[in-house]
């Protein structure tokens, strides 16, 4: 009876001592094939097509929102009350309201100088402004640096503090946090924050306080962004292309709408009470700004951003250091969702369809949604049908509709147009840690609450290169030298995707009716490129 239940159940042919491996796992693989992999592939298919329909009517609920914004929407200075603050020669500067600056650095050797000196040059009545310093750097070095630096300025007669802590708790929620304790801060209204290579211009308070000023309900004014490196290479120029559709639409859109967007952390002014009210800074997440965005929301405080008042800064211009960014700003929302969602559910203070909004389309949508589908179904799923024939993906859900959601994101960026098909490539290939970083905030697992400061370079680069061509003229290069050793910017990673898709393409190209393997081999390109660190080495044109 044994020997023939093992009969039944063990094939002939795995008995057959010529019977080689390969074919074993062939026959093993159509044996679980129908019964197993099929379902669960065909199951993937539909949660991803569905995936896909829910990012692309809300970018194309963003899309309509944005033409009709720039159509008739008033601007800001004409929804709410605006009326510039002016010098009088009688009262002084009495009716400039106090304003505070802080400065969070940590270790930031190359570009101290810059939001210092350009805090220092705003044009705001010295004696009602207030800087503060909040230097969490390790290296000594450094530190002695910028306190040189502050007493520098200070001995201009600027009202400039240099403030340091004992530990780094709380990171950088921990820093402003321990700055709005102090005594000498105590008469301030608002709050300015500038990250350590943002260079608002002198202007800067002018065009924005007064919105604070003249309407109580308004918490926040937020500028826009510009980068100063962004032709530095392709890896900067991609990151330009994603943060400009951020910036054109939805934080467009999320103001003109709802009043409400996240807080980006850097090149915004507070209303120090609503900080307050709000219960001030947590450090709970690694999104401590959007943290305080949500929360003051949910109390009914009103958010305001102004695209034409702009704040230059610096991309990160090296792979390791955009993937640590990339992780902490995709880890973090997440994280906070999990946190958040049924504070915001249970919410009595603001509106049900704002409560559909943040919860939908700011949280769920934009910052979970968007990149699990982007990586689970164009580098996961899709690549698997071919090897599954089965299983039939429909040509509207695998080409037209992340088309027009291609041609929807790059609204923002019309000068990089022509990099367009490049930035789906690489975007497919960032999604990979951005899903992994969303899982591991939703499940709040090891990494979730991991900080990593953004390596900023400054003018390095750009006095080097002056430097070269002073001395020799240099002819155009598509590469520019690496700056890190090869064995430190190997990526396994991507190299390992990279293989897979490369695999999935060939198969394609000897048994596939679709003809995918032109997507698969320029996608594998491109995770190779990651994968052996080089793009940050190429020039864009």
């Amino acid at each position: 009876m044994a020997e023939t239940s093992q009969k039944i159940l063990i094939p002939e042919t795995f008995q057959n001592p010529g019977y080689d491996i390969a074919s074993q796992i062939g026959l093993m693989w159509e044996l679980i094939k129908a019964p197993l992999i099929v379902p669960l592939l065909r199951l993937g298919v539909y949660i991803c097509l569905a995936m896909s329909l829910m990012l692309f009517m809300e970018r194309l609920y963003m899309g309509i929102v944005i033409i009709l914004v720039k159509l008739f929407w008033k601007k800001p200075e004409k929804r709410y009350k605006f009326e510039p603050i002016q010098d009088d020669v009688e009262m002084g500067s009495s009716n400039f309201p106090v304003v505070l600056i802080q400065i969070p650095m940590f270790n930031e050797k190359e570009v101290y100088k810059i939001s210092i000196g350009a805090a220092c040059g705003l044009s705001w009545p010295s004696d009602r402004l207030v800087i503060q310093v909040l230097d969490d750097s390790t290296d000594p070095v450094i530190k002695q640096m910028v306190e040189l630096e502050c007493q520098r300025w200070a001995s201009k007669g600027i009202n400039i503090t240099y403030q340091i802590r004992e530990n780094r708790t709380g990171y950088k929620a921990g820093a402003l946090k321990e700055g709005l304790k102090r005594s000498y801060v105590k008469h301030c209204e608002y709050v300015a924050i500038l990250d350590a290579d943002f260079r608002p211009e002198p202007d800067f308070l002018r065009r924005s306080i007064p919105f604070l000023v003249h309407n109580p309900d308004i918490a926040l004014v937020q500028a826009r962004w510009r980068f100063v490196n962004s032709d530095e290479c392709l890896l900067t120029r991609m990151q330009e292309m994603s943060l400009d559709y951020h910036f054109t639409v939805e934080q467009e859109v999320g103001s003109a709408t709802h009043a409400f967007f996240g807080f980006n952390g850097t090149a915004g002014i507070w209303r120090i009470a609503a900080i307050n009210e709000a219960g001030g800074w947590k450090d709970r997440t690694t999104v401590e700004d959007m943290d305080l965005a949500v929360r003051a929301s949910l109390r009914g405080w009103k958010f305001v951003y102004l695209g034409e008042l702009q704040a230059k800064s610096e991309l990160p211009s090296t792979f390791k250091a955009f993937r640590f960014q990339q992780h902490r700003w995709s880890c973090g929302p997440a994280n906070l969702f999990r946190k958040m969602v049924m504070e915001i559910v249970k919410n009595k203070k603001v509106k049900f369809w704002k409560k559909v909004y943040v919860i939908y389309s700011f949280f769920f949508v934009r910052k979970i949604i968007a990149h699990m589908v982007t990586f689970i179904f164009y580098c996961v799923v899709l690549p698997l049908t071919i090897l599954v024939p089965e299983v039939h993906v429909p040509i509207w859900g695998a080409v037209y509709i992340p088309s027009i959601i291609t041609i929807l994101n790059s609204v923002g960026t019309p000068r990089s147009i022509h990099l367009l098909f490049y930035w789906i490539l690489f975007e497919n290939v960032m999604s990979l840690h951005r899903t992994k970083a969303t899982f591991i905030g939703l499940l709040e697992a090891g990494r979730a609450n991991e900080w990593v400061v953004t390596e900023k370079l400054g003018d390095t680069l750009k006095k080097k290169a002056e430097s070269d061509a002073a001395n020799k003229k240099t002819p155009f290069k598509l590469f520019k030298k690496p700056r890190f050793k090869f064995g430190d910017r190997l990526h396994l990673l991507e190299l390992g995707f990279g293989v897979f898709l490369f695999l999935c393409g060939c198969y394609d190209f000897v048994h596939g009716k679709n003809n995918y393997f032109v997507y698969l081999f320029l996608q594998t390109f491109t995770f190779l490129i990651c994968g052996f660190g080089y793009v940050g080495t190429i020039i864009p044109s």
